[in-house]
Protein backbone atom coordinates (compact mmCIF):
# COMPACT_ATOMS: atom_id res chain seq x y z
CA UNK A 1 0.00 0.00 0.00
CA UNK A 2 2.97 2.06 0.86
CA UNK A 3 6.63 2.27 0.03
CA UNK A 4 8.84 -0.18 3.04
CA UNK A 5 12.02 1.19 2.28
CA UNK A 6 15.06 1.22 4.50
CA UNK A 7 15.66 4.82 5.90
CA UNK A 8 19.33 4.33 5.50
CA UNK A 9 19.12 3.49 2.03
CA UNK A 10 16.98 6.31 0.91
CA UNK A 11 18.73 9.64 -0.64
CA UNK A 12 15.74 11.76 0.54
CA UNK A 13 15.82 13.29 4.01
CA UNK A 14 11.98 14.22 3.87
CA UNK A 15 9.32 14.19 1.90
CA UNK A 16 6.91 17.32 2.37
CA UNK A 17 2.94 16.28 1.34
CA UNK A 18 0.83 19.69 1.12
CA UNK A 19 -2.74 19.21 0.11
CA UNK A 20 -4.19 22.07 -1.64
CA UNK A 21 -7.66 22.87 -2.92
CA UNK A 22 -8.03 26.49 -4.47
CA UNK A 23 -5.36 28.57 -2.47
CA UNK A 24 -2.62 29.19 -5.58
CA UNK A 25 -1.81 32.28 -4.58
CA UNK A 26 -0.29 31.39 -0.89
CA UNK A 27 0.64 27.79 -2.05
CA UNK A 28 2.85 29.67 -4.03
CA UNK A 29 4.57 31.40 -1.01
CA UNK A 30 4.42 27.92 0.90
CA UNK A 31 6.06 26.45 -1.67
CA UNK A 32 9.01 29.39 -2.15
CA UNK A 33 9.58 29.47 1.70
CA UNK A 34 10.23 25.51 1.16
CA UNK A 35 12.98 26.10 -1.09
CA UNK A 36 14.65 29.04 0.91
CA UNK A 37 14.47 27.70 4.09
CA UNK A 38 15.30 23.91 3.94
CA UNK A 39 19.35 22.71 3.17
CA UNK A 40 17.88 18.64 3.80
CA UNK A 41 17.44 16.96 0.45
CA UNK A 42 13.71 16.71 0.50
CA UNK A 43 10.95 16.13 -1.66
CA UNK A 44 7.78 18.40 -2.16
CA UNK A 45 4.41 16.55 -3.51
CA UNK A 46 1.85 18.37 -3.95
CA UNK A 47 -1.89 16.94 -4.21
CA UNK A 48 -4.44 18.82 -5.90
CA UNK A 49 -7.82 18.56 -5.15
CA UNK A 50 -9.83 19.54 -8.33
CA UNK A 51 -9.12 23.34 -8.00
CA UNK A 52 -10.79 25.90 -10.30
CA UNK A 53 -8.02 28.64 -9.41
CA UNK A 54 -5.38 27.18 -11.62
CA UNK A 55 -3.53 25.83 -9.04
CA UNK A 56 -1.86 23.19 -11.00
CA UNK A 57 -0.94 25.45 -13.32
CA UNK A 58 1.16 27.54 -11.36
CA UNK A 59 2.59 24.64 -9.88
CA UNK A 60 3.44 23.02 -13.16
CA UNK A 61 5.04 26.38 -14.01
CA UNK A 62 6.84 28.33 -10.98
CA UNK A 63 8.02 24.49 -9.67
CA UNK A 64 8.64 21.64 -11.82
CA UNK A 65 10.42 20.21 -9.26
CA UNK A 66 7.63 19.45 -7.87
CA UNK A 67 5.62 16.12 -7.77
CA UNK A 68 2.02 16.71 -8.72
CA UNK A 69 -1.12 14.68 -8.50
CA UNK A 70 -3.71 16.68 -10.00
CA UNK A 71 -7.49 15.17 -9.07
CA UNK A 72 -10.18 15.47 -10.94
CA UNK A 73 -12.38 15.82 -8.25
CA UNK A 74 -12.04 16.24 -4.43
CA UNK A 75 -11.09 13.66 -2.84
CA UNK A 76 -11.01 14.95 1.07
CA UNK A 77 -8.11 15.81 2.67
CA UNK A 78 -6.69 12.61 4.55
CA UNK A 79 -7.63 10.70 0.79
CA UNK A 80 -5.39 13.10 -0.72
CA UNK A 81 -2.58 13.18 2.03
CA UNK A 82 -2.37 9.51 1.50
CA UNK A 83 -1.63 9.68 -2.23
CA UNK A 84 1.06 11.95 -1.52
CA UNK A 85 2.15 9.50 0.96
CA UNK A 86 2.63 6.37 -0.40
CA UNK A 87 4.51 7.46 -3.49
CA UNK A 88 6.71 9.40 -0.71
CA UNK A 89 10.30 8.40 -0.59
CA UNK A 90 12.06 10.40 1.90
CA UNK A 91 13.28 8.88 6.02
CA UNK A 92 10.37 11.39 7.36
CA UNK A 93 7.21 12.27 5.97
CA UNK A 94 5.74 15.91 6.60
CA UNK A 95 2.85 16.56 6.13
CA UNK A 96 2.30 20.58 5.67
CA UNK A 97 -0.73 23.10 4.94
CA UNK A 98 -0.74 25.11 1.95
CA UNK A 99 -1.47 28.29 4.15
CA UNK A 100 2.03 28.04 6.46
CA UNK A 101 5.34 29.78 5.60
CA UNK A 102 8.29 28.29 6.70
CA UNK A 103 10.45 30.08 8.96
CA UNK A 104 13.39 29.46 10.99
CA UNK A 105 14.42 26.73 8.85
CA UNK A 106 11.59 24.94 10.48
CA UNK A 107 12.31 22.16 8.55
CA UNK A 108 15.91 21.28 8.68
CA UNK A 109 15.49 21.65 12.36
CA UNK A 110 12.63 20.07 13.59
CA UNK A 111 14.35 16.72 11.86
CA UNK A 112 17.40 16.95 13.40
CA UNK A 113 15.34 17.00 16.86
CA UNK A 114 13.52 14.31 15.75
CA UNK A 115 16.33 12.80 15.43
CA UNK A 116 17.46 13.30 18.78
CA UNK A 117 14.12 11.69 20.14
CA UNK A 118 13.37 8.22 19.00
CA UNK A 119 10.91 7.51 21.06
CA UNK A 120 8.72 10.42 19.38
CA UNK A 121 6.10 8.91 17.04
CA UNK A 122 5.12 12.61 15.49
CA UNK A 123 6.34 15.81 16.25
CA UNK A 124 4.71 19.85 15.71
CA UNK A 125 6.53 23.08 15.97
CA UNK A 126 5.55 26.66 16.91
CA UNK A 127 3.26 27.95 14.82
CA UNK A 128 2.44 31.87 14.36
CA UNK A 129 -0.71 33.57 14.05
CA UNK A 130 1.56 36.85 13.00
CA UNK A 131 5.35 38.05 13.66
CA UNK A 132 4.24 38.39 17.19
CA UNK A 133 1.19 35.98 18.22
CA UNK A 134 1.79 32.23 18.88
CA UNK A 135 -1.52 29.92 17.34
CA UNK A 136 -2.93 27.57 20.03
CA UNK A 137 -1.74 24.63 18.41
CA UNK A 138 -2.23 21.01 19.77
CA UNK A 139 -4.81 19.44 21.54
CA UNK A 140 -5.91 16.60 24.05
CA UNK A 141 -8.06 13.65 22.72
CA UNK A 142 -11.09 14.67 21.40
CA UNK A 143 -13.78 12.69 23.53
CA UNK A 144 -17.24 13.22 24.31
CA UNK A 145 -16.26 15.02 27.45
CA UNK A 146 -13.53 17.01 25.37
CA UNK A 147 -16.49 18.00 23.18
CA UNK A 148 -18.96 18.86 25.98
CA UNK A 149 -16.36 21.42 27.41
CA UNK A 150 -15.91 23.13 24.50
CA UNK A 151 -19.30 23.09 22.87
CA UNK A 152 -20.78 24.07 26.33
CA UNK A 153 -18.50 26.87 26.95
CA UNK A 154 -16.83 25.19 29.69
CA UNK A 155 -13.03 25.80 28.76
CA UNK A 156 -12.11 28.99 31.10
CA UNK A 157 -13.34 26.21 34.02
CA UNK A 158 -11.80 23.40 32.02
CA UNK A 159 -9.15 24.16 30.07
CA UNK A 160 -7.95 20.95 29.37
CA UNK A 161 -9.00 20.16 26.04
CA UNK A 162 -7.63 22.70 24.37
CA UNK A 163 -4.28 23.35 27.22
CA UNK A 164 -5.58 26.45 27.02
CA UNK A 165 -3.17 27.10 30.00
CA UNK A 166 -0.23 26.47 28.07
CA UNK A 167 1.60 29.55 26.38
CA UNK A 168 3.13 26.85 23.30
CA UNK A 169 6.36 28.53 24.29
CA UNK A 170 7.58 25.02 26.08
CA UNK A 171 8.10 21.51 24.49
CA UNK A 172 5.15 19.38 26.20
CA UNK A 173 3.50 15.80 25.54
CA UNK A 174 0.17 15.95 23.53
CA UNK A 175 -2.58 13.76 22.45
CA UNK A 176 -2.60 15.70 19.32
CA UNK A 177 -0.11 17.37 16.88
CA UNK A 178 -1.90 20.06 14.71
CA UNK A 179 -2.37 18.72 11.22
CA UNK A 180 -0.87 21.98 9.58
CA UNK A 181 2.78 20.86 10.58
CA UNK A 182 3.07 16.88 11.30
CA UNK A 183 6.54 15.24 11.14
CA UNK A 184 6.47 11.59 11.65
CA UNK A 185 9.56 8.93 11.08
CA UNK A 186 9.05 6.67 8.17
CA UNK A 187 9.41 3.68 11.03
CA UNK A 188 6.58 4.95 12.40
CA UNK A 189 4.80 5.45 8.97
CA UNK A 190 5.45 1.94 8.18
CA UNK A 191 3.79 0.44 11.62
CA UNK A 192 1.20 2.45 11.68
CA UNK A 193 -0.33 3.52 7.92
CA UNK A 194 -1.97 5.69 6.13
CA UNK A 195 -4.39 8.28 7.29
CA UNK A 196 -8.19 6.84 7.59
CA UNK A 197 -9.96 7.96 4.14
CA UNK A 198 -13.18 7.83 6.46
CA UNK A 199 -12.69 11.60 7.68
CA UNK A 200 -13.17 13.88 4.27
CA UNK A 201 -11.26 16.56 6.33
CA UNK A 202 -11.14 16.83 10.33
CA UNK A 203 -9.99 14.48 12.56
CA UNK A 204 -7.97 12.75 10.72
CA UNK A 205 -4.87 13.79 12.50
CA UNK A 206 -6.69 13.52 16.20
CA UNK A 207 -6.86 9.37 14.95
CA UNK A 208 -3.38 9.34 13.33
CA UNK A 209 -2.05 10.68 15.96
CA UNK A 210 -4.27 8.22 18.71
CA UNK A 211 -2.72 5.26 16.13
CA UNK A 212 0.96 5.88 17.12
CA UNK A 213 0.78 6.71 20.51
CA UNK A 214 -0.94 3.32 20.50
CA UNK A 215 1.60 1.79 18.61
CA UNK A 216 4.04 2.47 21.86
CA UNK A 217 5.36 6.56 20.31
CA UNK A 218 5.18 9.95 21.87
CA UNK A 219 3.08 12.90 20.38
CA UNK A 220 5.10 16.58 20.88
CA UNK A 221 4.83 19.82 20.50
CA UNK A 222 8.45 20.89 20.64
CA UNK A 223 8.90 24.93 20.05
CA UNK A 224 12.75 24.68 18.83
CA UNK A 225 11.28 26.39 15.56
CA UNK A 226 8.47 28.28 14.07
CA UNK A 227 6.05 28.18 10.73
CA UNK A 228 3.75 31.06 9.85
CA UNK A 229 -0.10 30.13 9.43
CA UNK A 230 -2.18 32.17 7.40
CA UNK A 231 -5.81 30.93 8.42
CA UNK A 232 -7.36 29.30 5.58
CA UNK A 233 -7.08 30.47 1.77
CA UNK A 234 -9.43 28.45 0.40
CA UNK A 235 -12.84 30.89 -0.97
CA UNK A 236 -15.80 30.23 1.08
CA UNK A 237 -19.29 30.98 0.11
CA UNK A 238 -22.19 30.49 3.33
CA UNK A 239 -23.06 27.49 1.63
CA UNK A 240 -19.49 26.28 2.18
CA UNK A 241 -19.39 27.45 5.41
CA UNK A 242 -22.12 25.43 6.29
CA UNK A 243 -20.80 22.57 4.62
CA UNK A 244 -17.51 22.39 6.42
CA UNK A 245 -19.13 23.14 9.66
CA UNK A 246 -21.32 19.89 9.63
CA UNK A 247 -18.55 18.09 8.33
CA UNK A 248 -16.40 18.96 11.12
CA UNK A 249 -19.06 17.63 13.29
CA UNK A 250 -19.37 14.21 11.25
CA UNK A 251 -15.84 13.75 11.33
CA UNK A 252 -16.17 14.23 15.59
CA UNK A 253 -18.76 11.98 14.87
CA UNK A 254 -16.89 9.42 12.94
CA UNK A 255 -13.73 9.28 15.83
CA UNK A 256 -16.44 8.68 18.42
CA UNK A 257 -17.61 5.58 16.58
CA UNK A 258 -14.40 4.51 16.03
CA UNK A 259 -12.64 5.54 19.51
CA UNK A 260 -15.47 5.43 22.03
CA UNK A 261 -18.08 2.86 20.43
CA UNK A 262 -21.75 2.96 19.79
CA UNK A 263 -22.57 4.62 23.12
CA UNK A 264 -19.87 7.58 22.24
CA UNK A 265 -21.23 8.16 19.02
CA UNK A 266 -24.90 8.44 20.39
CA UNK A 267 -23.38 11.00 23.43
CA UNK A 268 -21.26 12.68 20.67
CA UNK A 269 -24.98 13.42 18.41
CA UNK A 270 -26.20 14.57 21.43
CA UNK A 271 -24.05 17.16 22.63
CA UNK A 272 -24.13 18.60 19.20
CA UNK A 273 -28.10 18.85 19.00
CA UNK A 274 -28.01 20.65 22.81
CA UNK A 275 -25.58 22.96 21.66
CA UNK A 276 -27.15 23.76 18.44
CA UNK A 277 -30.84 23.95 19.91
CA UNK A 278 -29.13 26.45 22.97
CA UNK A 279 -27.28 28.17 20.17
CA UNK A 280 -30.56 28.50 17.75
CA UNK A 281 -32.92 29.39 21.02
CA UNK A 282 -30.51 32.11 21.69
CA UNK A 283 -29.47 34.05 18.44
CA UNK A 284 -32.97 33.30 17.22
CA UNK A 285 -34.06 35.30 20.36
CA UNK A 286 -31.67 38.15 20.15
CA UNK A 287 -31.87 38.05 16.34
CA UNK A 288 -35.29 39.14 17.27
CA UNK A 289 -34.51 41.76 19.25
CA UNK A 290 -31.61 42.93 16.76
CA UNK A 291 -30.66 41.18 13.04
CA UNK A 292 -27.19 40.94 12.41
CA UNK A 293 -25.44 39.00 9.47
CA UNK A 294 -23.15 37.00 12.21
CA UNK A 295 -26.40 35.94 14.55
CA UNK A 296 -28.13 34.82 11.24
CA UNK A 297 -25.55 33.07 9.82
CA UNK A 298 -24.58 31.23 13.55
CA UNK A 299 -28.64 30.68 13.80
CA UNK A 300 -27.82 29.20 10.04
CA UNK A 301 -25.05 26.91 11.31
CA UNK A 302 -26.78 25.69 14.18
CA UNK A 303 -30.47 24.56 11.95
CA UNK A 304 -27.98 22.94 9.74
CA UNK A 305 -26.03 20.80 12.15
CA UNK A 306 -29.37 19.40 13.95
CA UNK A 307 -30.88 18.57 10.49
CA UNK A 308 -27.32 16.39 10.12
CA UNK A 309 -27.86 15.04 13.45
CA UNK A 310 -31.40 13.98 13.58
CA UNK A 311 -32.48 13.54 10.09
CA UNK A 312 -29.08 12.75 8.10
CA UNK A 313 -29.51 15.86 6.13
CA UNK A 314 -26.13 17.70 5.12
CA UNK A 315 -25.67 20.80 3.27
CA UNK A 316 -26.13 20.84 -0.44
CA UNK A 317 -23.21 20.99 -2.95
Amino acid sequence: MYPNRDPVQSDCAISIVIVSWNTRDILKDCLDSITNQTTLTHEVIVVDNASTDGTPDMVRQHFPGVTLIANSDNRGFAAANNQGLEIATGDKLLLLNPDTIILDHAIDVMSGWLDAHPDVGCVGCQVLENLETIQLTCFADPGPLSLAVIEFGLKRLFPWPEYGDWDRKTQRDVDVVSGMFMLVPRPVFEKVGLLDDAFFIYSEEADWCRRIRNAGWRCVFAPEARILHLEGGSKSTAQIESRMYVQKQKSKTIYARKHYGRGGELLTRAIFVTSALLRGVAFGLLGLLRATPDRSARLRLSGAAIRYHLFGQEPAT
